[in-house]
């Protein structure tokens, strides 16, 4: 059963339309070694962590040049990059790459891209993102909506531009712009943060690409090695198709 159901602009260009739902790496033997994980797109500059105002623009210089070379948003990169700083620090073993989460970001939106939608200066993306209905057709799960209760069935919808499903958000969701101290149990843990103020908005590209970099590090372990590196992804979405559309993403980013 697949944990997230397939970005919208993975329906569009029906890069998922063959997926193909694969056994987590290492179960088998007789399988071909994995391939080296995607580099990490080289260090990205520490910045504070604690309350500052505005504390993504510290990455602006950083961004700017990788955003004029790979084509993806400034302000898409400063949250990718980021994420990577927080969880350097909340978990160092990890070692998440900014291009990874750039990968799964340009398979599941385009960036935040799709459908015309642009990220405005605080990281919200409008108009929102929705996948389509998760109702069990054409290779997706079958998941409900858990914010409705009727006699109606609601099926959930993939959400933002990491296109989390409500389960997976309610559990990983986090809250980028708050001081690293009212996270960092949550951080390190890999726990639901402590109250709803600081579960922050799928639909909040800060929010998202650190919910995201949480949940892969808590899926994969070290990715900096192949299994682990595609143990992480297979969690996000489980089929071999998605593994190596995100990889090869993952590594043009670091060329």
């Amino acid at each position: 059963m697949r944990t997230h159901g397939r970005g919208p602009e993975s329906v569009r260009l029906a890069l998922l339309a063959s997926a193909v739902v694969v056994t987590v790496a290492g179960c088998g033997t007789d399988r071909t070694p994995d391939p080296a994980a995607p580099g990490t797109g080289g260090p990205v500059p520490v910045v504070r962590l604690d309350a500052v105002e505005h504390k993504l623009d510290q990455l602006h210089d950083w961004a700017l040049p990788r955003s004029t070379k790979y084509a993806i948003p400034l302000r898409a990169l400063q949250s990718y990059g980021y994420a990577t700083v927080v969880m350097a620090k909340a978990q160092p073993n990890c070692h998440l790459g900014w291009t990874t989460l750039a990968g799964i970001a340009r398979v599941e939106s385009n960036h935040a891209r799709f459908g015309g939608a642009t990220i405005a200066t605080d990281g919200s993306v409008r108009p929102v993102i929705r996948g389509v209905p998760l109702n069990g057709t054409a290779g997706n799960a079958t998941i409900l909506d858990p914010a409705h209760r009727s006699s109606s069935t609601v099926y959930a919808r993939a959400m933002g531009p990491f296109q989390f499903i409500p389960d997976t958000w309610n559990h990983w969701g986090i809250r980028a712009d708050a001081d690293y101290q009212a996270l960092s149990h949550a951080l390190e843990s890999a726990k639901p943060v402590a109250t709803t103020a600081l579960s922050g908005s799928p639909d909040n590209i800060d929010d998202a690409a650190l919910a995201a970099g949480r949940y892969l590090c808590a899926s994969g372990g070290d990715l900096s090695t192949p299994s682990g590196w595609r143990r992480a992804i297979l969690a996000y979405n489980h089929s071999t198709t998605y593994v190596d559309q995100v990889r090869t993403a993952a590594t043009g980013y670091d060329a």
